[in-house]
This record gives structure tokens, C-alpha cells and sequence, in this order.
């Protein structure tokens, strides 16, 4: 089986009188030998979850480990303006020693992008002048830029990545937008729910997508997945067919994954729909039960 990185999301909805636990669970993943912990990135209320800022919880992550990759799954790249964009992630690039990924996409909720002052219907423009311009700044030179949203005269960032060129991005979405995006300015495309059928479309679609001076072959494939282990209660139905199916063994979740990394995935994020109290006992049982076997 080619090799597949496994990590977690830090999703569920952690007790506010205790602010340490969910730095507790990532420090837990690390020692368990997961690759990456992963953040969401919602403005207000989503009714589940950890409604935080990305850059904010996964710097406090990045000071409780040492080695765990830390992934914004999905940080909405038009909330954020380029250059503030740009030098958050340079930031946490440096503090992290290098191991931020930086999953984005252009966003969907049209409540939070009235909230935030961001017309909506300018989300796809927004996303690509914010990565146009912050990989202009990333690249440690003073960056003249125009773009739509964002001009640049000799602009220097207070922090240059020590990732050369800025840490790695990771563009969400299945549309061919999505796929043109990550050819333009990923170094990765990110899918949700993909099985192993969609990730070979996917490498086919980009491959047709790149023009001549693109190569598809660069970027690497990864997905966000749902999953709850055997014996643990899920809180919402996942929103589509989870890893393993709907009654998961550690064979049929070997079984999903390893059809996954033949199709040329790299890193799978695991999504789990549980309580927070729930959500060591379930990166046991992975660290147990399937890590092993992906090794």
C-alpha cells in the first residue's frame, strides 16, 4: 500500500471551562503517532463544533507538539485580507518550525460573509487575489502586486516563512474552478468526502485542466473523510458514506483508506463526528487498530 498520512480534526464542541482539552487531545494525537490535527474555520455559531479562528487555536497546538502538522481545513481565504492573510500564516509557519498546511477555500455561508462585510458573490475573486498576493509576499522580496482587491508597492512582510515560498497551500473543491485554483496557486488539492473513484477523476480532471506551463503531477491529492470507530456515538450523521461504511470494522476502514492511497491520496484527514470527551478514545482505536496497518 502506498503510504498515507492520517490526521484528526479538532472539530468537536470542547467545554469552555476547560480550554486546555483540546490541546490535551493534540498532544495525544501526536504521542499516538497521528500526522496532522486539523481546524475549521467558521466566524459564528454552526450549532456543532469549535467555532474558532484557525491561526489562533492551531498556534496554541503548534506550542503544546513538536512534530504534529497542523492543518486549517478549511481557513475561507476571501475573510481574510491578503496581506493579514499572508502574515498570519507566515506567523504560524515560523513559530510552528515549518509545519502549518494551509487548507482554503472560497467559503459558502452567506450569513458570514454579511457578518464580515465580504459580498459573497465575490468569494472565488477574493480567494485568488488573496493567494496571488500572499505568495508574492512570501517570497521574502519586497512584492509589487495588483490585483482586484489587493495593490502592493515594495510591500515587505514583518515575518518571512522559514517554509521557502510559504507554507504549503492546499486548495478545497471539486468543481473545475476549485481544480483550476489549485493548479494556479496550491501546492495540494484538498477534497471532502472523496472515495477512491473521485480521486482518480480528479487527477484525470486536473491533468486536463493544466495548461502548458502547469504540472498536475506536482500537486498532491488529499481528502477530508468522515469517520466515528465502532462502539463510540456519533452526534450528527456524517453527510456522506463514511470511511469503513456505516458499520465499521478495522478491516473495512484498512480496506477504504488503502483503496484511497492506491488512487494516489497522500493525507487523509479524519472527521469525527463525536463529543469531545469521545474524541481520544476514538484516536486510540485508529492509533490501534489502523495505523499498523497503513505503516
Amino acid at each position: 500500500m502506498p503510504q498515507l498520512r492520517l490526521g484528526v480534526s479538532l472539530q468537536p464542541r470542547w467545554p469552555l471551562d476547560d480550554g486546555s482539552a483540546v490541546l490535551r487531545a493534540a498532544v495525544h494525537a501526536e504521542e499516538l503517532g497521528l500526522d496532522h490535527v486539523a481546524v475549521g474555520n467558521r466566524l459564528l455559531d454552526s450549532g456543532f463544533g469549535l467555532d474558532t479562528d484557525p491561526f489562533v487555536l492551531l498556534s496554541a497546538v503548534a506550542g503544546a507538539t513538536t512534530r504534529l502538522r497542523l492543518l486549517t481545513s478549511v481557513l475561507v481565504a476571501p475573510y481574510y485580507p491578503a496581506v493579514l492573510l499572508a502574515n498570519q500564516a507566515a506567523t504560524l509557519d515560523v513559530v510552528s518550525g515549518g509545519r502549518l498546511l494551509l487548507g482554503v477555500g472560497t467559503g459558502w455561508n452567506p450569513g458570514e460573509f454579511a457578518a464580515a462585510g465580504v459580498p459573497v458573490r465575490e468569494r472565488g475573486a477574493r480567494t485568488d487575489d488573496h493567494l496571488a498576493a500572499a505568495k508574492a509576499l512570501w517570497t521574502g522580496r519586497p512584492a509589487d502586486f495588483e490585483g482586484r482587491f489587493t495593490t502592493l508597492q515594495g510591500a515587505s512582510l514583518g515575518v518571512t516563512p522559514v517554509t521557502p515560498g510559504g507554507p504549503p497551500v492546499w486548495v478545497g473543491g471539486h468543481s473545475d474552478v476549485a481544480l483550476r485554483r489549485a493548479l494556479r496557486f496550491g501546492d495540494g488539492w484538498y477534497g471532502s468526502g472523496a472515495d477512491a473513484a473521485t480521486v482518480t477523476d480528479v487527477r484525470r480532471r486536473l491533468r486536463d485542466l493544466a495548461d502548458a506551463s502547469q504540472d498536475a503531477d506536482r500537486l498532491t491529492l488529499n481528502s477530508m473523510e468522515f469517520f466515528t470507530p465502532p462502539g463510540i456515538p456519533a452526534l450528527i450523521q456524517p453527510p456522506g458514506r463514511p470511511v469503513g461504511g456505516a458499520s465499521p470494522t478495522a478491516a473495512s476502514v484498512v480496506d477504504d483508506l488503502g483503496r484511497l492511497a492506491e488512487a494516489g491520496l497522500s493525507a487523509c484527514t479524519l472527521w469525527l463526528p463525536v463529543a469531545a470527551e469521545h474524541v481520544e478514545k476514538a484516536t486510540e482505536w485508529i492509533a490501534a487498530e489502523v495505523l499498523p496497518q497503513l505503516a
